[in-house]
């Protein structure tokens, strides 16, 4: 389940160093997560980072990526081997 930025977003810039996968960026408004690099931190963390920084919980799974914990670490080890 990759994971997504709401609207909530204030731009603090604390989620973007936390990721692992370098899968947030700053979007035209707000921050955004890229769901093809987000594992939810499997592989690195037993949380994902993103969540536990920042401050206004905006950061919830997203509804149109839904992916089990084996699918999330399969995609860990594509991203380590691509890197």
């Amino acid at each position: 389940m990759a994971l997504m930025i709401t609207d909530e977003c204030i731009n603090c810039d604390v989620c973007e160093p936390e990721c692992p996968n370098q899968a947030i960026y700053l979007g035209p408004e707000i921050y955004e997560i890229d769901p093809n690099k987000c594992t939810e931190c499997v592989g690195h963390f037993d949380e994902p980072q993103c969540v536990q920084v920042c401050p206004v919980a905006c950061i919830p799974v997203s509804p149109a990526h839904i992916e089990t914990k084996e699918t999330l670490f399969q995609k860990y080890l594509r991203l380590q081997s691509a890197g």
